[in-house]
């Protein structure tokens, strides 16, 4: 993969006043994003540019990086920043944004315009908009072409037996005088979170959101994880992706968390990744454990954050670094999720 192009700012600001920059740059273009210097490399555009260079970035079918090595909070950063869906301080932080672009360039667009929509501020309508573009990428090249290589991963080389939780209930439920304990319990599967544990999630919540006599709900997982992500096993088995939609909408976990968010408290551990990480974001306050790692890695599937992600991190940790999270894949440590504010306090080890 070649190396993305990187503009100066007046570079930018002259090449998307054409009347086919949007043509020029995404997945119908020669360049799949908008990589921009905007510390060096050229010098500053005249007055006004700011605003004029903010419209059009809006308007880009395509992720645009503000690339700062001199520093993100630098002026030049600062300044410029804001209107651009990345802010990154290195060739390396660009290099991977590219390569998950370049792969799948249609996820990766959509994620951006998503996040850029900023439906996240009202949580309903953020849902919607979320589950639309899932729905959408469901039907589209990028993760076609993933199911039929997992598919054939998976044809080659057979899960190996044992691997199961039998018919143990995915969700143990316990009560604790005014505190309620849910915990996440397919050990085996890493807490894949499946269609049966979202439904049993969903029925404890329900239940929770009429007990006022509840002062706290505690949500966390059994074994060596708090939720890998999404039961990857279920992914394409229903039967369209408008079906699909009406189900994210209708069943859906993240209402219910966000419905009892002030008295929830997530203790995470292990992997909290995708569907695991975008869950305990909407919960009141977030413990992590030292080995917790967090990562949305649902572009290489040719789809976005489907579980509420892009409605729960905007909101804890701004837009631009959800994009960061998702356009790179990169997993964060438990002390870089406190200082980002995606958790809000360290727990100990158990």
């Amino acid at each position: 993969m070649s190396a993305p192009r990187i503009h100066s700012l007046a570079e930018a600001v002259a090449r998307l006043r054409a009347p086919d920059a949007a043509e020029a740059f995404g997945p119908l273009g020669d360049e799949p994003l908008l990589a921009v210097d905007v510390v060096g490399g050229g010098g500053s555009p005249l007055p006004g540019a700011a605003d004029a260079l903010r419209a059009r970035l809006e308007r880009l079918p395509c992720p645009t990086i503000a690339l700062a090595r001199a520093g993100a909070r630098g002026t030049a950063a600062k300044r410029w920043g804001p209107a651009f869906d990345v802010v990154v301080e290195s060739d390396e932080e660009l290099a991977r944004i590219a390569e998950t672009t370049a792969r799948t360039p249609i996820a990766a667009a959509t994620c951006a315009q998503l996040l850029r929509f900023g439906a996240w501020r009202d949580v309903e309508a953020g849902l919607v908009a979320e589950s639309l573009a899932y729905a959408t990428l469901q039907a589209g090249p990028e993760f076609a072409a993933w199911l039929m290589n997992r598919r054939a991963s998976r044809a080659a080389h057979p899960p190996r037996s044992g691997r199961s939780d039998g018919d143990a209930p995915p969700l143990r439920v316990a009560r604790d005088g005014d505190r309620l304990l849910l915990t996440l319990d397919c050990p085996a599967r890493r807490n894949a979170f499946s269609a049966a544990m979202r439904d049993a999630l969903i029925e404890a919540l329900a239940l929770a959101a009429e007990d006022g006599s509840l002062r706290e709900i505690v949500l966390d997982g059994a074994g060596p994880a708090f939720c890998a992500g999404g039961d990857l096993d279920e992914f394409g088995t229903r039967p369209d992706p408008a079906t699909a939609h009406v189900v994210r909408t209708t069943r859906s976990a993240a209402r219910a968390l966000a419905a009892c968010a002030p008295r929830v408290v997530a203790v995470v551990h292990g992997a909290c990744i995708g569907a695991g990480l975008e869950l305990a974001a909407f919960a009141g306050r977030v413990r992590a454990r030292p080995d917790a790692r967090f990562a949305l890695p649902e572009l290489a599937m040719g789809l976005v954050p489907g579980a509420g992600g892009t409605v729960s991190l905007p909101r804890r940790i701004g837009r631009h670094r959800t994009a960061w999270l998702a356009l790179t894949g990169t997993a964060i440590d438990a002390a870089t999720a406190l200082d980002w504010g995606l958790a809000d306090e360290l727990a100990p080890a158990e």
